[in-house]
């Protein structure tokens, strides 16, 4: 652990706080009404402060399993590659980011709650894709089945756009989708020559 405090502190700070608040969550109910964002409510200018304190924590060990585990193969090696305000900026900007449409699509159901650290995790591996798009990557759930990275961005983007649109199974593609689509923007804004770098990779 010590070794990733050195040279990825930022990644391992928050890897370390969302694994113990979420541990905090299941074992108390009051964390959850606490930290989760609620559309309706912030919104109206209350709980602002849950669009950060939501990618926090996660709604069951599956959900924070593949979260910190994306997290983990992507999150300290982009740290060595933008540095560690740059991965903190990324991080915690996305993270707002990618509920703000959320925010917006949901401000009149009052029932509608969101968590997790998806979004923030999104952006992260679509920054190391802008990094290295010529990696493998695959899924977890089919073992050996791999794509070019960028080829695998492009189809998480597409699929994230149409389950937004049609998916009803609790998840929040569009906190999905935007913070990709926020993680390649802040990289951009971060590391101007971050485009040409991609670009290179195919010549």
């Amino acid at each position: 652990m010590m070794e990733y405090l050195q040279y990825a502190p930022v990644a391992s700070v928050i890897f370390v706080l969302t694994i113990a608040c979420t541990l905090w969550a299941f074992n108390d109910e009051n964390i959850y009404v606490r930290f989760i964002l609620n559309p309706y409510t912030v919104s109206r200018g209350g709980r602002v402060y849950t669009v950060i304190t939501s990618g926090f924590i996660h709604k069951d060990w599956n959900h924070l399993f593949f979260n910190m585990f994306s997290y983990y193969f992507f999150a300290f090696q982009l740290e060595t590659m933008i540095g560690h305000w740059q991965f903190g900026v990324l991080y915690f900007l996305s993270l707002i980011l990618s509920d703000l449409p959320s925010i917006q699509k949901h401000k009149e159901d009052i029932w509608y709650n969101s968590l997790g650290a998806s979004g923030a995790i999104s952006a992260v591996i679509f920054s190391y894709i802008m990094f290295d798009p010529l990696a493998k990557m695959g899924l977890l759930i089919i073992p050996g089945l791999e794509f070019p990275a960028w080829v695998f961005g492009g189809l998480y983007l597409i699929y994230c756009h149409f389950a937004s649109k049609h998916a009803r199974d609790n998840v929040n593609h569009d906190a999905h989708l935007f913070g990709a689509i926020s993680g390649i923007f802040i990289t951009i804004a971060l590391n101007h020559d971050v485009v040409n770098q991609f670009i290179s990779k195919f010549k």
